[in-house]
């Protein structure tokens, strides 16, 4: 089988990650192996359309290398996504500890609509907290090398109600 659309592709890789600078040397952030394979739904993963688009048709057993440019990934910073939030919406009835808001530390939330999502503590404004939303990876170019682990059909379930990326 190829990857295609509605396929779950099992991924190994190391994910390195550069900045925009000119003399930025990659760094690696991220090693998925054999016994934690990343794992997503081909066409509806949420990732970067171009990620997706430079694994089509592999099959298992095929290594990559490729590089997603900052426009490619997860685009530029947004400065509207960095935003004060009051402290107190952080109370340990809703399960955070004083230390989770600690400049650098990401803080796993919920949106509206119970969707997980995250964001990183820039700064402790005293009654507040500077919080960016933006996604970890923004303005990085991201660097894969790595083999497609596994791949097969998604069954009618993980078409209907989406596949969760592991």
């Amino acid at each position: 089988m190829k990857i295609e659309e509605n396929a779950i592709v099992g991924l190994t890789y190391e994910l390195k990650v550069t900045n925009e600078a000119a003399d930025s040397l990659p760094f690696s952030v991220e090693v998925r192996d054999q016994d934690d394979p990343f794992y997503f739904l081909y066409g509806d993963s949420g990732l970067p359309k171009t990620f997706e688009e430079k694994l089509e048709n592999k099959v298992k057993g095929d290594n990559f290398n490729f590089t997603l440019t900052v426009e490619e990934a997860y685009g530029k910073p947004d400065d509207d996504l960095i935003v004060s939030v009051p402290k107190a919406q952080f109370n340990k009835e809703q399960g955070f500890e004083e230390e989770m808001l600690q400049e650098g530390n990401f803080l796993p939330l919920i949106d509206e609509d119970g969707y997980p999502m995250q964001a990183k503590v820039v700064k402790d404004l005293g009654e507040e907290v500077l919080l960016d939303f933006n996604h970890p990876l923004t303005g990085m170019n991201l660097h894969f090398d790595g083999e497609v682990f596994a791949i097969r059909e998604a069954t009618e379930q993980e078409k209907e109600e989406g596949f969760k990326v592991t």
